[in-house]
Protein backbone atom coordinates (compact mmCIF):
# COMPACT_ATOMS: atom_id res chain seq x y z
CA UNK A 1 0.00 0.00 0.00
CA UNK A 2 1.42 3.46 -0.84
CA UNK A 3 1.64 6.31 1.61
CA UNK A 4 -0.97 8.74 0.86
CA UNK A 5 1.61 11.43 3.01
CA UNK A 6 4.87 12.97 2.86
CA UNK A 7 7.31 13.17 5.95
CA UNK A 8 9.26 16.22 7.09
CA UNK A 9 12.08 14.44 4.97
CA UNK A 10 10.32 14.46 1.84
CA UNK A 11 9.56 17.72 2.11
CA UNK A 12 12.89 18.95 3.53
CA UNK A 13 14.21 17.13 0.11
CA UNK A 14 11.23 18.53 -2.35
CA UNK A 15 12.45 22.04 -1.74
CA UNK A 16 16.13 21.78 -0.92
CA UNK A 17 16.18 22.99 2.54
CA UNK A 18 17.78 22.04 5.82
CA UNK A 19 16.16 20.06 8.60
CA UNK A 20 15.69 23.40 11.01
CA UNK A 21 13.85 25.37 8.09
CA UNK A 22 11.77 22.73 7.01
CA UNK A 23 10.41 22.07 10.39
CA UNK A 24 10.23 25.83 11.07
CA UNK A 25 8.35 25.91 7.16
CA UNK A 26 5.62 23.11 8.27
CA UNK A 27 5.05 24.82 11.59
CA UNK A 28 4.24 28.04 10.30
CA UNK A 29 1.73 26.62 7.26
CA UNK A 30 0.49 24.44 10.31
CA UNK A 31 -0.42 27.56 12.27
CA UNK A 32 -2.01 29.33 8.91
CA UNK A 33 -5.84 29.65 9.63
CA UNK A 34 -6.72 31.17 6.60
CA UNK A 35 -5.89 29.85 3.09
CA UNK A 36 -2.78 27.68 3.69
CA UNK A 37 -0.84 26.75 0.83
CA UNK A 38 -1.22 23.37 1.30
CA UNK A 39 -2.65 21.20 4.09
CA UNK A 40 -0.43 19.88 7.34
CA UNK A 41 -1.15 17.69 9.76
CA UNK A 42 0.58 17.60 12.95
CA UNK A 43 0.76 14.08 15.52
CA UNK A 44 2.48 15.37 18.51
CA UNK A 45 5.89 16.78 17.35
CA UNK A 46 5.72 14.86 13.71
CA UNK A 47 4.26 16.62 10.58
CA UNK A 48 2.70 14.90 7.92
CA UNK A 49 1.63 16.78 5.00
CA UNK A 50 -1.24 15.03 2.36
CA UNK A 51 0.52 13.79 -0.91
CA UNK A 52 -2.04 15.74 -3.52
CA UNK A 53 -2.44 18.76 -1.28
CA UNK A 54 1.45 19.58 -1.39
CA UNK A 55 1.82 18.21 -5.08
CA UNK A 56 -1.31 20.64 -5.99
CA UNK A 57 0.79 23.54 -4.43
CA UNK A 58 4.09 23.00 -6.06
CA UNK A 59 3.02 22.53 -9.84
CA UNK A 60 0.96 25.53 -8.98
CA UNK A 61 4.12 27.47 -7.94
CA UNK A 62 6.52 26.07 -11.05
Amino acid sequence: METMVYLASDIQKALGLGRSKTYLFLDEVYRQQENPPFRVIKVGKLFRVPKKSFDDWINAVQ
